[in-house]
């Protein structure tokens, strides 16, 4: 089990450029992140930049650029300047603020990495220290566990300008800090589930972690059952809860090479395979092996985990959420107001689209009267479908203030006693 004092924690997020997200900030990020608006509001766009970021990480820059269809429909239409993506982490609680930024731009010859940092202060009276700074592959690092201003900072130049040097120079031993962020972005879990590819018949051999598209989910069963019986039968005990006569879900090779998946139902003394069972019941096994990981990702994205899935089955699976971001960071988008009934204002963060058409985002504890109706004893996902958040209706104009309006006057209702 990963203990939740050592996992690292995203804070705050920037980022300009990248698509409609021209320039938004996200403050004080909590373990569990809800992301919440209307269709075309930007949730898919901002959910991307995670997976951007770990694909550069995972497989170069270059590649994760040109499967976005390069800077013309990547960068933000009409902007100038580079992508920007700036985060502030902490490798454990209580250790000094890392801030990571990174600029991307793009030339005649593909993708550039215009501009690169690592900075963090020592001490809450320390002055900003930077690191690690770079530009087109020229740079320098400062070495060592607790690197300083009076340590002696050193130039390594890259092999080329598209490469980003946390990703370089995080495999060098000498450079412990730049590593630990190295590690943190490569090992992010950013779930782009399809429950068609659940039911694929992969080659046997055990798997530890689930794939993007979940189609090695009888890889992991296999896994968890050869090397951590007691989580699989944690994850076959909260099916067991949540879908009437289900008795177990198993990963059987055949002589051929093949692994199926097949489920049990009661009372039938035969299984099926996993080509013909329910959505619904692929989708949440495939969920809680990513929750239930022994070895949790270091942060989790999910994408409308609502599709296929009963609504009375939505607030739990929010609990599972939670429980899990105690080992995990995760990041949730949903349209689900059963899904918000599971979630506190200051975790669900409303994006919208203001009147230039760019995402902006705001925190549903920050509106007025959210607070008050919540003391009250209402939930947030019936105060979101009564339209009490505003900017978040898809039957309303975008463009934001306005619309608080309404919130606001009900706030000063509760307030008063009405």
């Amino acid at each position: 089990m990963v203990s939740s004092t050592a996992v690292p924690r995203i804070e705050y997020l920037k980022v300009q450029n990248f698509r409609a997200l021209q320039h938004i900030e996200l403050k004080n990020i909590t373990p569990l992140t809800v992301l919440l608006g209307p269709n075309g509001s930007g949730k898919s766009t901002l959910f991307d930049v995670f997976n951007f970021l770990s694909e550069c990480f995972q497989g170069g820059l270059r590649q994760a650029w040109d499967r976005r269809g390069r800077g013309r429909e990547l960068k933000t239409r009409g902007a100038v300047g580079p992508v920007v993506i700036e985060i502030k982490y902490r490798e454990r609680p209580k250790t000094p603020l890392i801030t990571y930024h990174l600029s991307i731009d793009e030339t005649a010859k593909g993708p550039v990495v215009t501009e690169e940092w690592l900075e963090w202060r020592r001490g809450s009276s320390g002055r900003p220290f930077k690191f690690l700074t770079y530009r087109q592959g020229v740079g320098s690092v400062v070495s060592g566990d607790q690197p300083d201003e009076n340590d002696q900072r050193q130039d390594v130049p890259l092999r080329g300008p598209d490469l980003i040097a946390v990703n370089t120079l995080g495999q060098i031993a000498q450079h412990p800090r730049v590593a630990a962020l190295r590690d943190f972005i490569t090992d992010w879990y950013v779930s782009y589930l399809s429950v068609d590819n659940t039911r694929s018949q992969p080659e046997s051999g055990p798997q530890e972690r689930l794939s993007k598209t979940g189609d090695n989910l009888a890889n992991v069963v296999q896994y968890l059952k050869e090397s951590h019986p007691e989580q699989l039968e944690r994850v076959m005990a909260v099916l067991r809860d949540r879908i009437p006569r289900l008795e177990r879900i198993d990963a059987t090779p055949m002589p051929d090479g093949r692994l199926l998946l097949q489920v049990k139902d009661a009372p039938f003394e035969q299984p099926v395979l996993s080509k013909f069972a329910s959505d619904g019941t692929l989708k949440m096994l495939a969920y809680l092996t990513v929750l239930y990981d022994p070895m949790p990702p270091q942060f989790v994205g999910i994408e409308e985990p609502e599709n296929f899935l009963h609504p009375r089955l939505l607030p739990e699976l929010g609990e599972e959420c939670r429980l899990a971001s105690e080992r995990t960071q995760l990041l949730v988008t949903t349209h689900s107001p059963f899904f918000l009934n599971s979630c506190r204002p200051e975790e669900v963060r409303i994006l919208y689209r203001d009147d230039r058409g760019f995402t902006q985002a705001r925190t549903a504890s920050d509106i007025q009267g959210i607070k008050e109706f919540m003391a009250a004893g209402a939930s947030l996902g019936h105060l979101w479908m009564e339209g009490q958040f505003g900017m978040s209706d898809p039957l309303r104009n975008q463009g934001a203030p306005w619309s608080l309006k309404g919130v606001e006057s009900e706030g000063k209702k509760v307030r008063r006693g009405h």
